[in-house]
């Protein structure tokens, strides 16, 4: 999760109107690909991670620092979606969705397609990396 909160640092700025949120996915203990959201916001972290591990992503484990989102203001899948159809076995994600549209709904379907979801690993350290913060402030 430190990784994914390093890379979505380094993108601190530049993704508006999106957060910046970075995405590892590991599996046998290996990285087999890593993003954080694209300059303007989008692609978002786990489509570009996804699409660069391929095959490798079914079975993987992703760590991310925010919830993977529910839904697209696009039409495009939404990062919930694409973690399913690419058969990731589990998510770690820090902080949860602020965004009403989106928030909660992700976690949702990835337990309900039997994917193992843990919320709030690192989220003070994530926390800071989205909104700015000092490490250990907390915005609730």
């Amino acid at each position: 999760m430190r990784r994914a909160i390093d890379l979505a640092r380094a993108r601190k700025g530049q993704t508006a109107p999106n957060p910046a949120v970075g995405c590892v996915l590991v599996k046998d203990g290996h990285v087999v690909a890593e993003a954080a959201t694209a300059v303007g916001g989008r692609p978002h972290a786990e489509e570009q991670a996804l699409a660069s591990a391929g095959e490798s992503a079914r079975g993987a484990m992703a760590y991310v620092t925010l919830e993977p989102c529910g839904c697209r203001s696009s039409g495009a899948l939404s990062c919930s979606e694409r973690l399913v159809l690419a058969g990731v076995s589990r998510v770690v994600f820090a902080c949860d969705n602020p965004d009403h549209r989106s928030g909660g709904i992700g976690p949702r379907r990835l337990a309900e397609a039997g994917v193992q979801v843990q919320s709030g690993f690192l989220a003070a350290e994530a926390e800071a990396a989205l909104y700015g913060a000092p490490a250990g402030w907390s915005p609730g």
